[in-house]
């Protein structure tokens, strides 16, 4: 009898950015280390959770870094390969830089994963690198109980070019360039229950690089940038309105989100991150008194290489969302506003006025 083949996901106990510790824990772990320092150069640290850090070299260039790894969310080696690396460039890309190298970051269960699905692995982030521009010029592996890949990245930008997430402004658009759903569908591929054309549409979200942000951050009009991964879309813009000092609405019925989504949320198919999300930072989210549950877990739900979240000038909003579009991006939508106001976020059940 033909043994069946492995699968990667079975091998992790959770997977892609649902791998990430809590908002609220990870926010006690680094509670005594958010002080600023007296590092000078140091334009961008742990103060407001940003994505990456900066180092400002001198008048004209900035150095970004970042690190960013995780355990498999799908069960293709090289699919797997290609989204961490993805996962791990956005953070350059959502400061407003261009990466110029990286260095892989491997741990693998030896014993149980053989070598040709290793090999496929670190060659889905050496293409996904190869198609940004930059080498993989080296890094460290180790023997571990799960498997474990992702890239430490380095990127350059001008320091007038850096885009933080804590610049959102009153009067502010907000605009998210790609759907939600990655863990939903991730939630479905443990259970084998995503179709085909689910599987295509997450791959090919989760592998668009999100290079555009480095070209958004070069526009005046826009103020601030993350990107949305593990916190889900309300995590990463309750970040964004927590460094900004302002109110977030988001106009629930303006996300975009995958093809699938709503009906496998709806059915269950819902990921432990998205429930610690929630219980994280819930209490800063005012919701739709009759929002089902499961739309919650829309708006909670842990994206990885998810879009960017962008803070622009509200009469600029809908031609930068046709740029984004006619770039490449065809989920861009305006998802709400930024509004005076206490650092929290509001969910509008009516689609935004046109």
């Amino acid at each position: 009898m033909t043994e069946a083949p492995l699968r990667l996901t079975s091998l992790a106990h959770g997977g892609g950015c649902g791998c990430k510790l809590a908002p609220s824990v990870l926010q006690q772990l680094l509670a005594e280390q958010a002080e600023p320092g007296p590092f000078r150069q140091l334009l961008v640290g742990t103060e407001t959770g940003d994505d990456a850090a900066v180092w400002q070299i001198d008048d004209t260039t900035c150095v970004i870094a970042t690190t960013d790894f995780f355990m498999p969310m799908v069960d293709d080696p090289y699919d797997f390969g290609r989204i961490a690396a993805a996962n791990a460039l956005s953070d350059v890309y959502a400061m407003g830089g261009l990466p110029i190298m990286a260095l892989a970051i491997v741990g693998m269960p030896i014993e149980k994963l053989p070598t040709h699905m290793v090999r496929e692995i670190l060659k889905g982030g050496r293409d996904i690198c190869a198609s940004a521009g930059i080498p993989i010029a080296g890094g460290h592996s180790i023997d571990s109980p799960e498997p474990i890949y992702g890239l430490a990245v380095i990127g350059t930008c001008r320091p007038a070019d850096i885009r933080r997430n804590s610049g959102a402004q009153p009067g502010d658009a907000l605009i998210l360039t790609k759907g939600l759903g990655v863990g939903v569908y991730s939630a479905a591929i443990k259970k084998q229950t995503l179709s085909p054309d689910g599987y295509e549409e997450m791959i090919a979200s989760t592998t668009l690089l999100n290079r555009v942000g480095s070209d958004l951050a070069r526009d005046a009009c826009v103020h601030a940038i993350t990107d949305v991964t593990g916190f889900g879309l309300l995590g990463h813009a309750l970040e964004m309105a927590r460094g900004s000092g302002c109110t977030f609405v988001i106009c629930d019925h303006d996300v975009p989100v995958f093809e699938e989504a709503a009906v496998l949320a709806e059915r269950g198919f819902v990921t432990g991150a998205s429930r610690r999300n929630w219980s994280s930072y819930g209490d800063a989210v005012l919701l739709p008194p009759d929002m089902p549950e499961w739309r919650r877990h829309l708006l909670t739900d842990p994206q990885t290489s998810g879009g960017l979240l962008v803070a622009c000038e509200g009469d600029s909003a809908a031609a930068l969302v046709d740029k984004i579009i006619a770039a490449g991006y065809p989920s861009a939508r305006l998802v709400g506003r930024v509004e005076p106001g206490s650092a929290s976020i509001v969910v509008n059940a009516r689609p935004r006025k046109a």
